[in-house]
């Protein structure tokens, strides 16, 4: 018999593929019930920050009917409520709150978008930047609030003086966010798009931007905090309008209650202001 013969008469048993069960996929359960986690910490987390506002509430209010802490320099709730409603019907606080809200988004708007621009301006050349940085960085360390004075001189008592204070509050912040950002970009991408022929517009518009993004929005939550403390300042010196020009009037006539209702509604003002900020970080960093 032939050796090819031999082999030919070789049997070799046949192995059947048994297909295994489906199973779902462990990791998109594991997703599911992260998110369902997340959704869970922030609904407890919110029902445990109202119900830690309502206790310190009830407490301020039991403790100075008690006198444990005097009442004439602390107020109460009742107190800062009723006397809240009662310059609400005189109409003035309407007009104090949208004075002083006004100079401070103004002055944070106009402040992001200029030091957004001084920023981004250092990465189109390397010699302007070196000369303009210590400047930048020796004018952010002088107290701004410092030249209040000089601006209220310069710009009148008015709204434009309020968002000037704003306004330089703000700038240096952002203008050094964003030049960390200029300072982050990655050089061998723009070499690579240089060698492919890409302009600096291109380069500027598709790259340095978008990385200096989220440096800039970095100080979004900064710079809103910053603009209503140069606000009220500005309304501390002088205004003939705002929150801090109401609640300097209250201290100057030693009516605590009228501070107080200043002191709240400034921080209502900038919680709302904050949570507007969140709400403006998650639109511009949409894509990053």
């Amino acid at each position: 018999m032939d050796r090819n013969d031999e082999h030919a008469d070789l049997t070799y048993p046949k192995i059947e593929y048994i297909p295994k069960p489906d199973k779902k996929i462990k990791p998109e359960i594991e997703i599911e019930d992260e998110t369902k986690k997340s959704r869970k910490t922030k609904r407890v987390a919110l029902i445990g920050q109202i119900v830690l506002g309502i206790v310190f509430i009830a407490l301020w209010e039991i403790l100075t009917r008690m006198k444990v802490i005097d009442p004439y320099y602390w107020s109460s709730p009742s107190l800062i409520v009723q006397t809240g409603l009662q310059v609400l019907k005189e109409g003035s606080l309407y007009t104090d709150l949208l004075y002083t809200a006004g100079a401070t988004i103004l002055g944070f708007i106009l402040g992001t978008i200029g030091g957004a621009i001084l920023g981004l301006s250092f990465w189109w050349s390397s010699l302007y930047s070196r000369i303009t940085e210590p400047y930048m960085v020796a004018f952010n360390a002088i107290p701004k609030l410092a030249l209040a004075p000089v601006l209220v001189i310069l710009f009148g008592i008015g709204f434009n003086s309020k968002v000037v204070l704003a306004f330089m509050m703000t700038i240096i912040v952002t203008a050094l966010a964003a030049y960390s950002g200029v300072k982050a970009v990655d050089q061998d991408l723009e070499k690579l798009l240089y060698s492919l022929g890409a302009k600096r517009y291109h380069v500027f518009s598709k790259v340095v931007v978008p990385t200096s993004m989220p440096w800039i929005v970095s100080s979004l939550k900064i710079n809103i905090a910053l603009s209503l403390a140069g606000t009220i300042v500005g309304e501390f010196i002088s205004a003939q309008h705002g929150i801090g020009r109401m609640i300097l009037y209250a201290g100057q006539v030693m009516n605590i209650n009228l501070v107080w209702v200043g002191v709240v509604v400034l921080s209502i003002l900038s919680i709302v202001m904050y949570l507007g900020t969140l709400y403006l970080e998650k639109w511009l960093l949409k894509g990053h």
